[in-house]
């Protein structure tokens, strides 16, 4: 059985990998996104990562579409208890403004619940930070949704350090609701958006740290390891720049470990950030029960020490 860990400082126990649920009601149909779902559950998973701008960027879609879509899985497999829901506010405007203004996390927040199904929301993001909004405005209007019995957990995703500890240090001291947990960009290829003093703090603080694109868009996968292979994707100028930066050591180190271990590029890659301190799991997505099976096996591959160092010291 999967080893659940503390969410942070939080009551909130969850397991090692959360699911990315961005692909829900785009890449992933309403079959596909069932199938990846049931199967996420059944194979020990507990936490689904979705965001209520999900999947705006796309012709013909407003946002809401993944929330729409974990929504009626919810309502059919019946599985609300079984699982926890995370979902952001902040980068679709609507009903009462735009980013983090009160009025606009309040009618957000609502929308949010009407489309997933459910009277309550587990983790709450400020899905990145306002500055045209004084955080304790923010805070207060979190803390009515917490009041209400409508959010459990406070989120910041894209936060620097120097704001995440202004708004921790303004809830400390006026009593309002905390951030108890961070998303970042994080990453075997894409440290420096958290190492350092982001990494440190929320060590310092217990502040459980959940972190984004844990595949680099699929470059960790091994999918992209020449010129050739960059012409598979349309994310191929970004792995380009990976693979001319420190990618290609990295992905060196991650062959070495996976004749090792049995394990496949992507397991690895999870698991050197499973294992990194202050992070309690890495969110992916799959598009398909197959690739969400490769992922599993992450939340229990044990490293040695060595085999993280080395690669650490790759993309360092």
């Amino acid at each position: 059985m999967t080893q659940l860990r503390r969410l942070g400082s939080t009551d909130l126990r969850i397991a090692p990998l959360v699911l990315g649920g961005n692909v829900f009601g785009w890449t992933a149909d309403r079959d596909a996104s069932f199938a990846v779902l049931d199967a996420f559950v059944a194979g020990g998973g507990t936490m689904i990562d979705t965001a209520d701008v999900y999947s705006a960027w796309v012709d013909g879609h407003k946002g809401g579409e993944s929330e729409s879509m974990i929504g009626e899985w919810l309502r059919h497999s019946g599985k609300r208890d079984d699982v926890l829901i995370a979902t952001k506010v902040g980068m679709l405007p609507g009903e009462g403004g735009e980013k983090l203004a009160p009025a606009r996390i309040v009618a957000a927040a609502e929308a949010s619940l009407k489309r997933l199904g459910t009277d309550r929301i587990d983790l709450y993001y400020a899905h990145q930070d306002d500055d045209s909004v004084p955080q304790e405005a923010v805070l207060e209007a979190f803390g009515r949704l917490i009041d209400a019995g409508k959010v459990r957990v406070l989120g910041a995703s894209n936060f620097h350090a120097a704001r995440l500890k202004s708004a921790v240090d303004l809830a400390k001291a006026s009593d309002l609701p905390r951030y108890h947990v961070l998303q970042p960009e994080y990453n075997l290829v894409s440290r420096h958006k958290f190492e350092g003093e982001l990494q440190d703090y929320c060590v310092t603080e217990n502040i459980g740290v959940l972190p984004y694109y844990g595949l680099a868009s699929g470059f960790l996968t091994g999918k992209y390891r020449t010129k050739d292979d960059l012409t598979q994707s349309v994310r191929g100028g970004r792995m380009g720049e990976l693979l001319d930066g420190k990618g290609a050591a990295v992905l060196a180190a991650m062959d070495q470990v996976a004749e090792e271990t049995g394990a496949t590029l992507a397991q690895i890659a999870l698991a050197w950030l499973i294992a990194q301190e202050g992070v309690t799991a890495p969110i992916a997505s799959a598009t398909s029960v197959k690739q969400l099976e490769d992922l599993l096996p992450a939340m229990e591959l044990d490293l040695s020490k060595d085999q993280l160092e080395r690669l650490t010291d790759a993309g360092a």
